[in-house]
């Protein structure tokens, strides 16, 4: 129901660097602290597949603490519904001289994994899914060399094998054709790096030099604010009223950074101040966005075009289809309830500004971004919207209704 919203709130904890920072403390030899940990049902699959492979992680109030060393030599592997867990964890636990199981549940199960075994068994693991999906068995131990993997699906194998050639006793030279994602990339480089890490790659990203014989060491590593959950608050406060999200680097490398110019675009007011950045409503104009390289934008963006004037194109819906939901499909559908305009015309999104009408329940499609699309996009509704399996949320921002209903003026 319409709502106007005003106040200040500080940002979730980036989901992605949580389970890249699990991953690497987990095979950092010592002890490692991760510090402002995200603990949503993503992360704390990242610490079940951590536990499996012989670390020890205990979770605390403010931080969780990991004493490294993969020293399993087989087990199942739980990532729940992360994409990232199941893509990353593969090739980690194929670095390790064992037999080990990635599963999951939900739409995991049903995501595409086929592109990791062809690479895994060129380097000496061996590999093999169900007719291209999970469950995933491998039994390693990959020894490193020269490899060519296709990155149009997802960025997130790469990151699994970023993470395990530095422990191969061979060199490696990998080389990556159709990348897209390049962003998630550079994070896991730069956290590379902090861990010890050296991997020389080519200005695009599609050649990696890759040293053998590496060591993680133990670090003590802060996760820094996720750009992807803070994108909805700051799409709120350009439809609503005004918003601060706090705990934001500006000069982080996540994609979804480029949610400020997209709000720009549409004329939101905009203030980016430390570590933080205000949005406020404005006389809000259609805008042309290419979201290729961000996909997880997407729904905060339809949101946001549904209250602007005239008609938006957001470029990138190829990208859609491999998520939680066919995201195309559920933005055009559950929007569509509330009274949205929005068609998919090839790889672009049309999206005509309009009344949202509300007065509905919608069906989130057990994603989470479906979820906080549709509350954002309530605050502009005439009637009550109800979310169905609203908790869905909790796989990247459990705390994302409270804060949302915070900066409510009452």
């Amino acid at each position: 129901m319409k709502s106007e919203i005003n106040g200040s709130v500080k940002a979730p904890a980036s989901k992605s660097m949580m389970i890249r920072a699990v991953a690497a403390a987990a095979l950092a030899e010592g002890g490692s602290r991760i510090r402002n940990p995200s603990l949503c049902e993503d992360g704390l699959a990242a610490i079940a597949c951590a536990r499996v492979l012989g670390a020890n992680v205990e979770v605390q109030e403010d931080c969780v603490s990991a004493e490294g060393g993969i020293k399993a030599k087989e087990g199942v592997l739980d990532c729940g519904e992360s994409g990232l867990c199941m893509r990353m964890f593969a090739p980690i636990a194929a670095a390790a001289d064992g037999n080990f199981t990635l599963t999951g549940r939900g739409s995991l199960l049903k995501r595409q994994v086929g592109m990791m075994q062809q690479p895994l068994e060129a380097l000496g693991a061996k590999c093999s899914t169900n007719n291209g999906m999970p469950p995933v068995k491998v039994r390693g131990q990959i020894r490193g060399g020269e490899i060519e993997i296709d990155g149009s699906q997802s960025s997130q194998f790469l990151t699994g094998l970023l993470m395990a050639l530095p422990l191969c006793k061979e060199d490696s030279l990998m080389r990556v054709k159709n990348l897209k994602s390049r962003p998630y990339v550079k994070m896991t480089l730069e956290l590379l790096e902090k861990f010890g890490v050296r991997i020389k790659a080519n200005g695009q990203l599609g050649e990696f030099a890759i040293t053998g014989g590496q060591h993680f060491k133990p670090t003590d590593y802060e996760v820094e604010g996720d750009w992807s959950g803070a994108a909805f608050l700051l799409v709120a406060g350009a439809i609503a009223g005004k918003v601060e999200v706090r705990g934001l680097r500006n000069d982080s490398l996540q994609g979804d950074k480029e949610i400020v110019e997209a709000l720009k675009k549409a004329g939101a007011k905009v203030k980016m101040a430390g570590r933080g950045i205000a949005v406020e409503t404005a006389q809000l104009s259609s805008f042309e966005f290419d979201a290729t390289d961000c996909p997880d934008l997407f729904p905060p963006l339809a949101v946001l075009a549904c209250n602007c004037k005239g008609t938006s194109r957001i470029r990138g819906v190829e990208r859609l289809k491999g998520k939680e939901s066919d995201r195309g499909t559920a933005l055009v559908s559950e929007l569509g309830k509330l009274g949205a305009k929005i068609e998919v015309k090839g790889n672009e999104m049309l999206v005509a500004g309009t009344k949202l009408k509300g007065g509905v329940q919608v069906d989130p499609h057990n994603d989470h971004r479906i979820a906080m699309a549709c509350a954002v996009a309530a605050l502009m509704c005439e009637g009550e919207v109800k979310i169905g399996n609203a908790e869905c949320v909790s796989k990247s921002y459990p705390e994302f209704f409270r804060d949302l209903e915070g900066l409510k003026v009452r």
